[in-house]
């Protein structure tokens, strides 16, 4: 059966490639060529669009394709109150190419503030996507990242000298987060989260340990400020999370399979649906999604690839749903492409076309495999 509330049986991550459009206008930006809010005259346009061209393809949601951001994490991050947006002395490191020198740090007291610019980014999507008849999907970062690729030397030391303060204030914060979307009008939120895919790989691993981290009790240290966050959010609003492997211009930064942590994440984290990738041998096996729960819980399974534009084959994508319905029930089970498209706004080696003929597909077999 096809699902009237999300996650949907044909679903997507987020991010969507930048328009030409919205490239020169922040270009134009940087000169002085137009202001501030030429730009944001230019990008409601271009929202407004992509709204409808997710509803044309057939999807039941649509996002902004987080066109009003540089990064996918960065932007909400640095809006918090207590952080802050700075330049290291190096990028994140991707397979063979390194990112912008941008990063966020903590250097006041967690909170969310009431003037936070994205709730008023998902009010815009949200009438675009009532016009639409599609449901409005807000995604933000996991409060997971905001420890995880900074760690300790990220945090004051002034302002938390007890770092388990610092993870009570960061629960207390996405709890309020939440609860602000959903007085938006948000019913369909998502955390993204890399970190749960870092904890797979042995060599994120040895990176945080090489920086004096220790991370044997980072899943249940995780766990905790997820479930206490979602705790209170009402029975209408849906929370998923994406676990990615990084993705920056077709790029990738982690390996290994879900086994070290699919039965915290999946059993031990209240969310109403995951966005798992699996669509390279990076991901390992189905075997750890036997650690879903019976009942209501989706999994959404990532097995088109956003990271090219070569079109999977439908019936490799049919094999492979009924490969993973081995380990969990295929009426638990959704299909979307394994990340956003544009995690960034560079956005990854692949045109429009080919990013819309990828949701096309995922549409037509989820239509074909769960019925129209």
């Amino acid at each position: 059966m096809q699902r009237t509330r999300p996650p949907f049986r044909a679903d997507e991550v987020g991010s969507l490639l930048r328009p030409p459009r919205i490239k020169e206008a922040r270009a134009k930006l940087e000169t002085g060529e137009i202001s501030l809010e030429e730009l944001r005259k230019i990008e409601d346009s271009e929202i407004e669009k992509v709204v409808h061209r997710q509803a044309s393809t057939g999807l039941k949601l649509a996002t902004d394709g987080e066109f009003r951001r540089s990064w996918w994490h960065f932007d909400f991050l640095s809006k918090l109150t207590g952080c802050e947006l700075f330049h290291p002395q190096e990028g994140i490191q991707f397979a063979g190419i390194q990112t912008r020198h941008e990063a966020v740090r903590v250097i006041g007291k967690l909170d969310f503030p009431d003037d936070h610019p994205m709730l008023e980014h998902f009010r815009f999507l949200k009438k675009k996507c009532e016009v639409a008849h599609v449901t409005a999907k807000m995604t933000i970062p996991s409060p997971s990242v905001l420890h995880f690729r900074g760690g300790r030397k990220s945090i004051s030391k002034e302002v938390y000298p007890d770092i388990e303060v610092f993870f009570q204030d960061l629960a207390r914060t996405y709890r309020k987060a939440v609860k602000a979307f959903y007085d938006a009008g948000c019913r369909y939120l998502q955390l993204d989260d890399t970190v749960w895919a870092y904890l797979c790989s042995q060599d994120e691993l040895a990176k945080l340990r090489e920086r004096g981290e220790a991370p044997d009790n980072l899943q249940e240290i995780y766990a905790r400020i997820i479930n206490y966050a979602l705790a209170e959010r009402p029975s209408d609003m849906t929370v998923t999370t994406h676990v990615c492997r990084g993705n920056f211009r077709s790029t990738w930064i982690s390996s290994g399979g879900y086994e070290p942590v699919a039965e915290r994440l999946l059993a031990g984290t209240n969310y109403d649906g995951y966005f798992l990738e699996y669509d390279s041998e990076r991901a390992g096996g189905f075997e750890p999604l036997r650690y879903l729960p019976k009942g209501n819980k989706i999994v959404v399974v990532g097995v088109i690839t956003s990271k090219s534009g070569e079109l999977e084959n439908k019936d490799a994508i049919k094999r492979r749903l009924e490969e993973a319905s081995k380990y969990a029930p295929l009426d638990q089970l959704a299909l979307s492409p394994q990340c956003g498209f544009a995690s960034t706004e560079e956005g990854n080696i692949l045109t429009e076309e080919e990013q819309w003929a990828k949701l096309r597909l995922a549409v037509e077999v989820a239509q074909e495999v769960w019925g129209k």
